[in-house]
C-alpha cells in the first residue's frame, strides 16, 4: 500500500474527525436556560445583586473559631445589604498597576471591575490596547469577579455590596517590590471589624484574597467567606476554521478529580450544585481565564446561576463561630490573566487543566513541555516546532526507516507489478496470488506504510490543539511574513509549500496500480493545500517540516535499496 496513499487518507481522516467534533458544538441542541414568563418593565437586575444566605442555623458560638458545615446555598438568595453600606453612588474605584495587570477595584464590595492584561495586546498592530479581562460596562462586555464575607440570618456582613473604605486610590507596585497590598476595611459599627486585602506579586497573575477578622462586641458573630464570577454570555457557533470561536467559552469546576464544562444553555449545568472539598471554578475563554481558589480541606458550596444571558457561578465556604474579642481569618486565591501553565500550575488542584488540550492531552502535554523547552533555548516558537519535529521523526525513525524500504521495494519492482495486473487483470483471484508471490519472494510489506500514518495522525491532533490552546504562541513571531504562528498564513505561502512537498513526495513513492486512483492522488495535495490554508501557519509549519524530512529519508533509502539491487545483479 503506497505510503503516500495512507498519508494523505490519515490526514483527510484527522480533519473530519475535527470536523466532527466541530459539528458536534454546532448543532448540539441547545436547551435554554429558564426564563421569566414576562419581559419585566425596567431593566432586569444583574444575578450578582443577590448574596449567599446560610439556610442552617449557625454554629454556637466558641471562644476561638470553629469551622462549621458549608452551607447550602439558596436557588435565588436576597439579603439587603443596606445594613452594610450598599448605597454607594457614584462608586468608588481604586486604580491598581502591577508590571502585567492594571485593575479597578470597587470600594461598593471590593469588587474586581475591570483587568487589563498589559503584556497582552488585543492585536498585533495595536500594541498599545491591552485585552481587558474583566469589565463593569454593559453587555455584552459584563464580566466582574465579587468576592465577601456573609453573616447569619438578619446579620450584618462585608459582602460584595457593602461599602468598603480606603485611605489611598492608586496603587503601584514600586520598582523592585515584590509584593503590592491593597487594604479594603470595613465596620459594622458594633464592634466587628474587617480587613479585606488583594496581595499582588511582581510578574504574576495570581492574586491572594485576605480578610481579617476582630469581633469586639459583646456576642459572637458566624461569618463565612465566598466568591463569584458573573459574567454576560452569547450562544455562539463554534468552528475549528476559527481559533477564537472553536475554544470553549463559559464556566467550568473542578470537583477535586476532574475538571468540567459547563453549558449554560444545558438544563442540567445552568442548574448546577455541589458541595466540593479542594475544587475550583473558573471562567474560561479562548486562552485566557478567570478563575476561584478556595482554600484546601474546606467544603465549599458551587452553585450556577442562569438567567437574563448571565451566568453567576458563586463557591460560598463553611461558616465559622467568632466569639466575642476572638480573631478569625479567611481566604481564597484568584486568577486573572492567560493560561500560563507555569503560574497555573504552582495553585495547585490541577488549575493548569484550563487549558484544554482535550482528548489527546496525555499527548499534547508532553508535546507541549518539549516546544516550551526548545523554546528556552532557541528563542523563537518556529524554530521550536521545526526542532521539535525532526526530534519526533527521529524518534520514530527505526519505524518510518522500515516502511521506506519496503515502499523503495515496492518502486524498484513496479514494473513487474504492473506486468502481472496487465496478465490477470480478468482473474482477481490469480492477481491477488500472484501479487503476493511476488511480495514473499523481494521481501516486501505492503502494510509497512500503515503504522507511521497511524502514528502521525494523533501527533497532527495534538499539535493543533497546542497552537490552539497555549497562550505561549499567541501572536508568536516567526520569520519573515509569519509574524503569528496561532493564526493562518494571510500570504498562503507555507500552504503553498505545504502542497508542493506533499506532491513531491507523491512522485517518490510508487504510484498506484490504478490509473483513476493514480489522478486523484495527484489532486490530493492541492485538496489539502485548500484545507489546510485555513489552519494555524504553526500547524502548516509542522506538517511542511515532516513532508520535507519524509522526503529526504524516502530519497535516501531509495538509493540504498537501489544500490543494494544493482549490486545484487552484478
Amino acid at each position: 500500500m503506497p505510503n503516500i496513499r495512507l498519508t494523505l487518507w490519515g490526514v483527510l481522516a484527522a480533519i473530519l474527525f475535527l470536523n466532527y467534533q466541530t459539528w458536534l458544538h454546532d448543532y448540539e441542541p441547545p436547551v435554554s436556560a429558564p426564563q421569566t414568563d414576562a419581559a419585566p418593565a425596567v431593566a432586569p437586575a444583574r444575578l450578582g445583586d443577590s448574596v449567599p444566605e446560610p439556610t442552617a442555623s449557625a454554629p454556637a458560638p466558641q471562644t476561638s473559631p470553629q469551622t462549621a458545615t458549608a452551607p447550602a446555598a439558596a436557588s435565588t438568595p436576597a439579603i439587603a445589604a443596606a445594613a452594610s453600606g450598599s448605597d454607594l453612588s457614584p462608586p468608588a474605584l481604586l486604580h491598581v498597576t502591577t508590571d502585567v495587570l492594571d485593575l479597578w477595584v470597587n470600594l461598593k464590595g471590593g469588587e474586581l471591575d475591570r483587568a487589563e492584561l498589559l503584556q497582552y495586546p488585543q492585536r498585533k498592530d495595536t500594541p498599545n490596547i491591552p485585552v481587558r479581562l474583566l469589565s463593569d460596562a454593559p453587555p455584552p462586555t459584563l464580566y466582574l469577579l465579587q468576592s465577601g464575607l456573609f453573616g447569619g440570618t438578619g446579620e450584618a456582613a462585608p459582602t460584595h455590596q457593602a461599602l468598603w473604605k480606603s485611605d489611598e486610590t492608586t496603587f503601584v507596585l514600586a520598582p523592585g517590590a515584590e509584593e503590592l497590598r491593597v487594604p479594603l476595611t470595613w465596620t459594622d459599627g458594633a464592634g466587628l471589624s474587617v480587613t479585606k486585602t488583594f496581595v499582588f506579586k511582581r510578574g504574576q497573575y495570581a492574586v491572594a484574597l485576605d480578610y481579617e477578622v476582630k469581633n469586639d462586641g459583646a456576642s459572637a458573630r458566624n461569618l463565612g467567606s465566598y466568591a463569584r464570577i458573573l459574567r454576560h454570555w452569547e450562544h455562539a457557533s463554534r468552528s475549528y476554521f476559527d481559533v477564537e470561536t472553536y475554544s470553549f467559552k463559559g464556566p467550568a469546576v473542578y470537583d477535586g478529580t476532574k475538571s468540567k464544562d459547563l453549558n449554560v444553555e444545558s438544563d442540567s449545568d445552568a442548574k448546577y450544585s455541589a458541595t466540593i472539598t479542594n475544587g475550583w471554578f473558573a471562567s474560561l475563554q479562548h486562552q485566557f481565564v478567570a478563575a476561584v481558589v478556595p482554600p484546601a480541606g474546606q467544603p465549599y458550596h458551587y452553585q450556577v446561576e442562569v438567567a437574563n444571558n448571565q451566568y453567576l457561578v458563586t463557591a460560598t465556604g463553611p461558616m465559622t463561630a467568632i466569639a466575642a474579642g476572638a480573631k478569625a481569618q479567611f481566604h481564597e486565591q484568584l486568577f486573572v490573566g492567560p493560561k500560563l501553565q507555569s503560574q497555573l500550575a504552582p495553585l495547585g488542584r490541577n488549575l493548569e487543566r484550563t487549558v484544554d488540550f482535550g482528548v489527546l492531552t496525555v499527548l499534547a502535554q508532553p508535546l507541549f513541555t518539549g516546544l516550551n523547552y526548545i523554546h528556552k533555548l532557541v528563542g523563537n516558537w518556529g524554530w521550536s516546532i521545526i526542532i521539535v519535529t525532526a526530534l519526533i521523526k527521529l524518534l520514530f525513525y527505526p519505524l518510518s526507516q522500515a516502511s521506506g524500504r519496503s515502499m523503495a521495494k515496492m518502486r524498484a519492482v513496479g514494473p513487474r507489478m504492473k506486468q502481472i495486473q496487465e496478465s490477470f487483470k480478468d482473474d482477481r483471484e490469480k492477481l491477488g496470488r500472484a501479487m503476493m508471490e511476488l511480495y514473499k519472494k523481494e521481501k516486501i510489506n505492503p502494510l509497512a506504510g500503515c503504522l507511521p500514518t497511524v502514528v502521525q495522525i494523533p501527533v497532527f491532533i495534538s499539535f493543533y490543539r497546542v497552537l490552539l490552546e497555549s497562550v505561549e504562541m499567541r501572536q508568536a513571531p516567526f520569520l519573515l511574513w509569519i509574524n503569528d504562528l496561532s493564526s493562518r498564513d494571510f500570504f498562503f505561502v507555507l500552504p503553498l509549500l505545504m502542497g508542493g512537498a506533499m506532491f513531491a513526495q507523491f512522485k517518490l513513492n510508487p504510484p498506484p496500480a490504478d490509473p483513476m486512483q493514480a489522478k486523484i492522488m495527484q489532486f490530493m495535495p492541492l485538496i489539502m493545500t485548500g484545507m489546510m490554508a485555513w489552519f494555524p501557519s504553526g500547524l502548516v509549519l509542522y506538517w511542511l517540516t515532516n513532508t520535507v524530512l519524509s522526503i529526504a529519508q524516502q530519497w535516501r533509502v531509495n538509493q540504498v535499496v537501489e544500490a543494494e539491487a544493482a549490486k545484487q545483479r552484478s
